[in-house]
C-alpha cells in the first residue's frame, strides 16, 4: 500500500477506470462492526445462532461488504473529496469469516453537468464467487488531493466486564443453594457478599463472628439480617473454628471467608485433629475474567502454598483441573508456567514442570491436558509460541496457569487485578468442604462467582468426578 492517498478527479477519470481493495473478513470486524452499528443480529454476531441457521460459520452482515465499497471509493476511485450521493446493492452469497473479499468498481458512466460518475460495484470471495453487486453513484472531485496516507489507531476489543461471571452465575439453574457458613464477616464488603450470594440463591449464610460488629455493619449498610442465622462469637479466631466443627459435622456444605486473614482461617482447617483434611493438598484457585482473553483463565496457586512440592503440585493442579470440569467447561488445557520454556537444572520450576507432564502421561494426573514449562506469554499467546516456533496444544490457548509457587502466583494475580482492573473469583478445594476465599479488593459480583463456583462443586462433583 502506497504512503501517500490521491485521488483522480472527474477530468482525469475515463469510462472503463476501475479501482480495488482485498480484506480477509476476521471474527473481529464482526464484533467491531457489531459494536459501531449497534447491529446485534445474532445471525451476524452469534456462532451457535448462525450454525443453527446453516451457516458454517458467522455471516457478516451485508453492509460490511458495503463498507469495503465505500473504502474504494473514498480512497482509491475517485478517492479524497468524493461525495455519495447513492449505492443500490444486491448480497447474493454470505460472506464468512475467513473469506478473502476483493471490492472493486469501475466507471460506467460520466454526466459532466454536476460531475457525476457512476461505478459498477462488485465483492469477489477467494472461490471467484460474485457476493455483492449493484450501483454507486457519486460527485467526482474537481480539485488534485494528494496526503500522506494517515495511520490509523490500532483498536482492540474486549468484552464486557464480568461476562463470563453472570454466565457463571447463570449457570447455578435448579440447583439448591448451599448451607455456608460465613467466617467474620464485620467488614461492608464481606457481608454484602455473602448477603448478595444469597439473594442470588448461591448460599444460605450462616453468620459468625462478634454479633454487635456484624449487626453495626449491617445497620450501616441498610443490610436486613432477619432471614439469616448469627453464632455469635468473641473474635474472629473463635468464629474459624467454629466454622470449620459445622463443616466437619456436616451442618455447612462451604465456608466463605469474611474479614479475617487467610492464615488465621487456614489454621483452623488444617488442625490435625478438629480440621477439615482430606487426603489431597488444599489449593486456591483463582478464575479471572480476561477482557482481553477468549476465555477466562484460571490461577493456581496463588494464595496457600508458599513453596510446593512435586507431590503437592500434583494436587495443586488435579484440585484445578476438577474444578474446570465440574463447572461444565470441558476438557481443560494445563500450562505449568516458568521463566523460561526450555528445561533447567538451575531453574527447579522447569523440572517440576517436566515431571508433572510425565505424571499426566502415566495417569497420575487426569482430566486435562498439560504442557510445561511454557512461559507465561507461550501460555497465552498462540503468536508468541508460532514466534517460537513451539508446536503444543496448550501454547496461546491455556485454560489453567500453574504457577510455580505462591509469591510469582500472588503477584501474577495483583497484577492482573490492580494494574489491568480484571476481576478474581476465587475457592479453595481440597478440604472436605470447599472455601469461598477471594480477596479483600474484590468487589460484589466477583464474590458472587465465587459463591456459585462452590454452589456448582458441591452439586456437580459426584457426576462429573465420579
Amino acid at each position: 500500500m502506497s504512503d501517500y492517498i490521491e485521488n483522480r478527479t472527474f477530468d482525469e477519470i475515463k469510462i472503463g477506470d476501475s479501482a480495488s481493495i482485498k480484506h480477509t473478513l476476521q471474527k473481529e470486524d464482526i464484533e467491531l462492526f457489531a459494536a459501531m452499528s449497534g447491529d446485534v443480529n445474532p445471525a451476524h454476531v452469534d456462532v451457535e445462532f448462525a450454525k443453527n441457521a446453516m451457516f458454517h460459520k458467522i455471516v457478516a452482515h451485508g453492509m460490511w461488504g458495503a463498507a469495503l465499497i465505500s473504502t474504494v471509493l473514498g480512497t482509491e476511485l475517485p478517492g479524497p473529496g468524493t461525495v455519495y450521493l447513492n449505492q443500490s446493492l444486491k448480497f447474493l452469497y454470505p460472506v464468512t469469516i475467513g473469506d478473502t473479499i476483493t471490492a472493486s468498481v469501475t466507471v460506467i458512466n460520466k454526466k459532466p453537468e454536476k460531475h457525476i460518475v457512476e461505478l459498477d460495484c462488485k465483492c469477489i470471495n477467494q472461490s471467484g464467487k460474485e457476493v455483492i453487486s449493484g450501483i454507486a453513484i457519486v460527485i467526482a472531485p474537481m480539485e488534485k488531493v494528494k496526503r500522506k496516507r494517515i495511520e490509523l489507531p490500532q483498536v482492540i476489543l474486549k468484552k464486557p466486564e464480568g461476562s463470563w461471571y453472570h454466565k457463571l452465575i447463570e449457570l447455578k439453574n435448579d440447583l439448591q443453594p448451599i448451607m455456608t457458613a460465613v467466617v467474620h464477616p464485620v467488614d461492608e464488603p464481606s457481608l454484602m457478599g455473602a448477603i448478595a450470594s444469597a439473594l442470588d440463591n448461591l448460599i444460605i449464610p450462616i453468620l459468625i463472628g462478634p454479633e454487635d460488629k456484624i449487626r453495626s455493619v449491617a445497620d450501616e449498610f441498610n443490610i436486613d439480617l432477619s432471614p439469616y442465622k448469627i453464632i455469635p462469637t468473641k473474635h474472629s479466631h473463635e468464629a474459624a473454628e467454629k466454622a470449620v466443627q459445622l463443616a466437619k459435622t456436616g451442618q455447612v456444605e462451604a465456608l466463605m471467608k469474611g474479614k479475617i486473614h487467610t492464615d488465621e482461617l487456614m489454621e483452623a482447617v488444617l488442625d490435625k485433629s478438629n480440621g477439615l483434611r482430606t487426603g489431597r493438598r488444599m489449593s486456591h484457585i483463582f478464575a479471572i475474567d480476561v477482557p482481553f482473553y477468549a476465555k477466562p483463565l484460571f490461577i493456581s496457586d496463588a494464595a496457600i502454598n508458599i513453596r510446593p512440592s512435586l507431590k503437592e503440585k500434583q494436587d495443586i493442579v488435579q484440585n484445578a483441573i476438577d474444578l474446570f470440569i465440574v463447572l461444565g467447561l470441558g476438557v481443560p488445557k494445563v500450562a505449568i508456567v516458568s521463566a523460561v520454556e526450555t528445561v533447567n537444572e538451575n531453574i527447579p520450576s522447569t523440572l517440576d514442570a517436566t515431571a508433572l507432564c510425565k505424571m499426566a502421561e502415566r495417569g497420575q494426573i487426569t482430566g486435562g491436558i498439560l504442557d510445561g514449562p511454557l512461559s507465561f506469554d507461550l501460555a497465552i499467546s498462540e503468536e508468541s509460541a508460532k514466534v517460537k516456533d513451539i508446536n503444543s496444544p496448550v501454547a496461546g490457548h491455556a485454560d489453567i496457569i500453574i504457577v510455580p509457587d505462591v509469591e510469582s502466583g500472588n503477584m501474577l494475580y495483583k497484577q492482573m487485578t490492580y494494574l489491568s482492573q480484571m476481576e478474581a473469583a476465587g475457592i479453595v478445594l481440597g478440604a472436605s468442604v470447599p472455601i469461598i476465599l477471594t480477596s479483600r479488593g474484590s468487589d460484589g459480583l466477583s464474590r458472587k462467582a465465587s459463591s456459585a463456583m462452590a454452589l456448582i462443586y458441591v452439586r456437580n462433583k459426584t457426576r462429573y468426578l465420579s
